[in-house]
């Protein structure tokens, strides 16, 4: 009988000043696993970031890690030495997941792999995926290792000249990453079609220790273009998923492993609702599923209407964050915004007449974009919490192949088509004298003290 073949799937550890598990889980690599498992191939997987590892929980002084309601929290974390780029910057540095000591235990249970793959995730937290590569070649050596993901097709070049991956692939094009391993591991696998979308099938929950949540796309790509977003780079063509096959992948959850919260991944949710959101909710509702969802990328507000709100409250949606960006209607302009104050309060009127309590309706607020003053995003704190919503600053990051991407060389102080590390948004990219580091503490302080 023909041996099957290993494949080590990784995913590694995240290196950043602060970082928190809001349904955080590598979907495309378990996409992945499922695909190449179905083709005939023995998967393994370390889940570096994985809260319940039982080396983690027996160590008596290790601090556990705090969770929250619909399966969030914190991750394990060490404090370690700042990168030098990042010396000067007045905060404490980690490394988030497993100890490197444990990591290396769980690799010396995996039977020996015929390749590895590692994903990654956020372009400066690539640190992680590098100690990751570093310590596989040094436990199997000569292992091919690939290294794909957000970080690999962004920041292609760097990671080509730095990463030690013996081979990076760009974007999720599966034709190429099935060629790969088939040659690498000298396997010819069950004939599958090579062009077959990752969103055919489930991904590979099942590999991780305990599952809190479960993430959903129900489509690829975006029909928007956002100046500050690379997700038409990333996957350049927009599709839908069969709704009803989304509602049944719900259910397989459901029923087999006792899920009861959805995360969904999808940059336009609310694109096209009546076809495709509305959908969805009328099916899980005649199924009689209760279910708690949550959609924490930030959905556009321009989409909901009295019957969306009503759908999503009834359906069970517990964590909404709108895509509002800024209430000042020349950078909504400058910003290619989607939602014109107007509309914005439109849609609160919609949710709250649903049933959404103002604490549950979570507005994000674009900063330090370059040339935004503290002034306009003081407004928008402003604009949103007299909506009776809740503001949410989140700092904009420098991101290759996206159109302010030129701006924001040109306007950093920091080298940030150099090195990624410089792409965080904790440390401002962007900051002036219009918008310095300190104001934006002093904004999120605000934000903190306004009354619920």
């Amino acid at each position: 009988m023909k041996k099957k073949k290993n494949l080590l799937f990784i995913n590694p550890f995240i290196y950043d000043f602060a970082c928190y598990d809001s349904w955080l889980k590598p979907l495309g690599l378990l996409y992945l696993a499922s695909f190449l498992q179905n083709r005939g191939y023995e998967i393994h997987f370390i889940d570096c970031l994985d809260i319940i590892n039982p080396e983690m929980i027996r160590d008596a002084s290790i601090k556990e890690p705090k969770r929250r309601e619909y399966g969030c929290g914190r991750f394990y974390k060490q404090n370690i030495d700042k990168p030098k780029h990042l010396k000067n910057i007045p905060r404490k540095y980690s490394r988030y997941g497993i100890t490197l000591e444990v990591f290396k235990k769980e690799l010396s249970k995996i039977p020996h792999p015929d390749a590895i793959l590692v994903t990654s995730m956020m372009t400066y937290w690539y640190p992680g995926p590098f100690k990751t590569i570093e310590i596989c070649k040094s436990i199997f050596k000569g292992v091919p290792i690939i290294l794909g993901g957000i970080y690999a097709t962004l920041c292609y070049d760097h990671a080509k000249r730095n990463s030690m991956a013996d081979y990076i692939v760009r974007g999720g094009n599966i034709k190429e990453i099935v060629n790969l391993v088939d040659n690498l591991t000298d396997y010819k696998g069950v004939e599958k079609d090579p062009e077959k979308k990752l969103l055919s099938g489930y991904p590979l929950f099942d590999l991780l220790r305990r599952i809190d949540y479960v993430c959903l796309l129900t489509s690829i790509g975006c029909p928007y273009r956002c100046d500050y977003c690379a997700s038409s780079f990333l996957n350049p063509h927009f599709s839908f998923r069969d709704p009803i096959e989304t509602v049944d992948e719900i259910e397989y959850w459901y029923k087999k492993r006792g899920v009861r919260d959805f995360a969904f991944y999808d940059d336009a949710l609310l694109f096209n609702p009546e076809e495709h959101l509305l959908t969805m909710l009328k099916e899980i509702l005649r199924r009689n599923m209760v279910c708690n969802l949550h959609a924490p990328n930030g959905l556009l507000m321009r989409g909901v209407t009295s019957d969306v709100a009503s759908l999503m409250y009834k359906a069970g949606f517990k964590t909404i964050r709108w895509g509002f960006e800024t209430s000042n209607i020349k950078g909504q302009l400058l910003n290619a915004s989607k939602v014109t104050n107007e509309e914005f309060h439109a849609s609160v009127c919609y949710l709250k007449e649903a049933g959404f309590p103002s604490h549950d309706i979570g507005i994000y607020i674009l900063a330090g974009l370059p040339y935004q003053t503290k002034e306009e995003v003081e407004e928008t704190i402003d604009f949103v919490f007299k909506a009776g919503t809740r503001p949410i600053i989140t700092e904009y990051s420098p991101i290759p192949e996206t159109r302010l991407w030129e701006d924001a060389v040109r306007f950093s102080k920091f080298p940030v088509a150099e090195e990624p590390l410089f792409h965080n948004n904790s440390i401002v990219p962007c900051q002036w004298e219009g918008l310095t580091y300190n104001d934006l503490d002093l904004l999120k302080l605000k934000i903190k003290n306004l009354p619920c």
